[in-house]
């Protein structure tokens, strides 16, 4: 489109059209002004190449020694018996590889002898799985006269079964993503280390990762004993197709605890050596390696949900299934023929799965606080009055990046783990229970219409 502009003798001149001034939303303009302030200081870098500056960045690491990442990997030592529980039990076949500097030191491979060994006890696992799902069904349909607590039960432990055919999807396809997870851990105690000078120590938690190993199979083995006793159909034969899926689920708790346990002991010795680095004097470099340090910690923490994102997305349906199938059940059954001891069994598998989901969504809440709220609040109680001009930029961009990269644990974008979870799960579960419930009080309330007129009827 042209311009033309006429003059008072008549002829035309072109003109320039004004300039349009494009319009942004609050995130976009905040991302552009991040980019301008940065471009301005690579210019100031440029023109002060070989002077004394005041911004600061990330020093160019060095190829890591891998027997000093051994050294200070911490994490792994303490945590290695649950490691090595789930590689027994097939549900995670990543391995440790040899101390070589052009290797990672966690790795995963389809060919390794791990994976091998995985499918080798899946094929086993699946052989009388099978067996169990095939028995469990053909008395499900052979004999639907059954009471209905007993057909809820069926329903419940049927529904158990389908997840271990979901472990090669859940498990063994996030493979690579939790060997970088592994790999992250290891590489961030080595930098930890070189920029404080102290190691990240976790006390406790060698003897609480073996408490929980032994806890996950005891608990296990109590669980289907216990429905063995207590359900006449129950056959003692059923229990070894269900130990490995019930200690899985037990596992999975404990693997989450452990990791958000450990997030929070390096946040808080992250926090007392930036309370020490502030009290120094001109700490403006040093904050600069804590800022990273704080970004790779947040890094870590989504790369957990990443990693593990397909097995807690299906441990998240198993526990909303089965706790609302087991409140419905015990409810109906109790308005029909009152409380029995079957139905007290329906409400301790509730409180049960309700108690897995609630720890995994407080840890993560508890972390992510940790982590993200608790600096937000020691570096906003900052005297910056005290501290040079360097160090209050530094400070300032701390609290930026807390903004642009906050801790979250997200299952790969599917949800967020915190206890927002949690309550949208009950608020979820209480309203699918009411309507089934309308429907039972609506059928309920038709069968009196029928026995009343029948009984008319019949005294007619």
């Amino acid at each position: 489109m042209s311009f033309w502009v006429k003059n008072h003798d008549g002829s035309t001149i072109l003109e320039k059209p004004p300039r349009i001034v494009p319009l942004f939303n609050p995130g976009q303009r905040e991302f552009l002004e991040d980019e301008h302030r940065h471009r301005i200081q690579m210019q100031k870098r440029a023109q002060q190449s070989g002077k004394n500056t005041e911004y600061y960045i990330r020093k160019q690491s060095t190829l890591d020694d891998a027997r000093l990442l051994d050294e200070h990997d911490s994490f792994y030592k303490t945590t290695k018996s649950l490691l090595v529980l789930f590689q027994i039990m097939g549900i995670m076949p990543i391995h440790r590889n040899p101390p070589d500097n052009n290797l990672p030191r966690t790795g995963f491979s389809w060919t390794s002898r791990q994976t091998l060994y995985a499918m080798c006890v899946f094929s086993i696992e699946t052989f009388i799985v099978a067996m169990v799902l095939r028995a469990r069904v053909k008395n499900f349909i052979e004999q639907p006269d059954k009471h209905f607590d007993v057909a809820i039960y069926n329903i419940i432990f049927i529904s158990l079964l389908f997840t271990h055919f979901l472990l090669p999807v859940a498990s063994w396809r996030h493979g690579p993503e939790v060997a970088i997870f592994k790999n992250m851990w290891t590489n961030y105690q080595y930098k930890f280390w070189r920029v404080t000078g102290t190691p990240i120590v976790f006390p406790n938690l060698y003897r609480l990762t073996w408490g929980l190993c032994i806890f996950s199979w005891t608990l296990s083995v109590a669980v289907n004993v216990s429905q063995y006793y207590l359900q006449p159909d129950f056959e003692f034969w059923y229990t070894f197709a269900y130990y490995p899926i019930i200690a899985m689920l037990n596992c999975f708790c404990s693997l989450w605890y452990i990791n958000c346990n450990a997030f929070g002991t390096v946040s808080e010795a992250l926090a007392r050596q930036l309370e020490l680095t502030l009290k120094s004097d001109k700490p403006a470099e040093k904050l600069t390696e804590f800022r990273y340090l704080w970004v790779d910690l947040s890094l870590m923490m989504q790369q957990l949900g990443k990693a593990y994102s397909n097995m807690y997305g299906m441990y998240c349906l198993v526990v909303f299934f089965t706790t609302l199938t087991a409140a419905y059940g015990s409810i109906s059954e109790i308005m029909d023929h009152g409380a029995t001891y079957k139905e007290i069994g329906l409400f301790v598998i509730m409180f049960y799965c309700m108690s897995l989901l609630y720890i995994i969504c407080n840890e993560a809440h508890q972390a992510s606080c940790k982590v993200g709220l608790d600096f937000q609040t020691k570096l906003l109680n900052v005297n910056l009055i005290a501290l040079d001009t360097a160090s209050q930029r530094e400070v300032q961009m701390f609290l930026l990046a807390i903004a642009k990269t906050p801790p979250i644990m997200n299952l790969d974008d599917y949800a967020n783990i915190n206890r927002e979870l949690f309550s949208s799960n009950l608020t979820f579960m209480a309203t699918y229970l009411v309507v089934l419930l309308q429907f039972k009080i609506t059928e309920q309330r038709g069968l009196r219409e029928n026995q009343s007129e029948s009984n008319m009827d019949y005294g007619e």
